[in-house]
């Protein structure tokens, strides 16, 4: 077993006001947990702050950050997750390779003066910077694979096993073109059989037409990918700053209607709160490709 935990669903930039409150305004982070190893966290937006206050401060923070890639609504949070505060604390950072420069001096580039008060050495729990292997590797009690995901710049999606059950996490995706169902290799690897597949649902398909090339994708793109690669439970993510809770809730029902019709059993909007409790089958499905199919998802709280 394995739970999937939603502190910040937003792509873009943080919002607040009451139109947005029930699905939540931080932005990108996801974090896994299983009785077999420490947390693992899916990008570093600011709801990593609030992940930081559920941590009990007197405890010294050890943890993985899968980074996806350096754009600010991913890296936010870093300077503002309290348990960093706390002498002892470890958080080990596996992100993708840049282009000019190490993962390391890039982040150190924005947790600085002037864009911020201090530097993250002078952070008393120390940051460990890794490239992300291309492929898969072992951490401490669950098997990760990363891949190139089409966007702008350097950017990964993830897989990750644990607990007997995979989920797959690729945030920010770029949709070939309006209607498209094609969908690139690397990805639909990564997303093969997945229990649970996170996925950039940013747009609908107005708003695409209009910003084609930033990176993203529909709704509708979400579960082609899902329908594609055999996945049992979808997460729409990455909610556009400018979409309330009514328009998520619209796009998630065309989502649905159109799930129906592929074959995707299962389709949620993220929400901050939102936690699914995964557990594994005792039984593979023998037509996922060579990726063994999982078991079945239930949201906890926050739906």
């Amino acid at each position: 077993m394995a739970a999937i935990t939603f502190y910040g669903v937003r792509g873009s930039t943080p919002c607040a006001c009451d139109s947005v409150a029930r699905y939540g305004g931080n932005t990108s982070c996801v974090v896994i947990t299983s009785d077999d190893h420490d947390p693992v966290i899916l990008d570093l937006g600011t709801g990593l702050r609030f992940y930081g206050l559920d941590h009990p401060f007197d405890q010294p923070f050890r943890g993985t950050a899968l980074l996806t890639h350096l754009h600010w609504d991913h890296v936010q949070g870093i300077p503002f997750f309290s348990p960093l505060l706390v002498e002892g604390a470890s958080l080990s950072v596996y992100g993708p390779p840049q282009e000019v420069e190490d993962l390391a001096a890039a982040v150190r580039r924005f947790v600085r003066p002037p864009y911020f008060p201090v530097g993250i050495d002078d952070l008393p729990g120390e940051i460990t910077f890794h490239d992300a292997p291309i492929g898969t590797f072992e951490l401490d009690g669950c098997t990760v694979e990363a891949a190139w995901v089409p966007h702008v710049g350097p950017t990964l999606g993830f897989r990750v096993t644990t607990g007997g059950v995979t989920i797959a996490y690729v945030s920010d995706h770029q949709q070939p073109g309006l209607g498209a169902t094609e969908v690139d290799p690397a990805v639909l690897d990564l997303c093969q059989g997945a229990d649970v597949l996170v996925h950039d649902a940013q747009f609908d398909d107005l708003e695409f037409s209009m910003r084609s090339d930033w990176g993203h994708c529909t709704a509708d793109y979400a579960v082609e990918v899902a329908a594609q690669a055999g996945v049992r439970t979808l997460v729409l993510f990455h909610h556009d700053p400018a979409h309330t809770d009514l328009r998520v809730d619209e796009l998630l029902a065309g989502a649905r209607r159109l799930a129906d019709e592929r074959g995707v059993e299962q389709v949620l909007a993220a929400s901050e709160g939102l936690c699914l409790q995964v557990d594994a089958p005792a039984v593979a499905d023998p037509t996922a490709s060579g990726r063994r199919r999982r078991g079945s998802s239930q949201a906890a709280a926050g739906a």
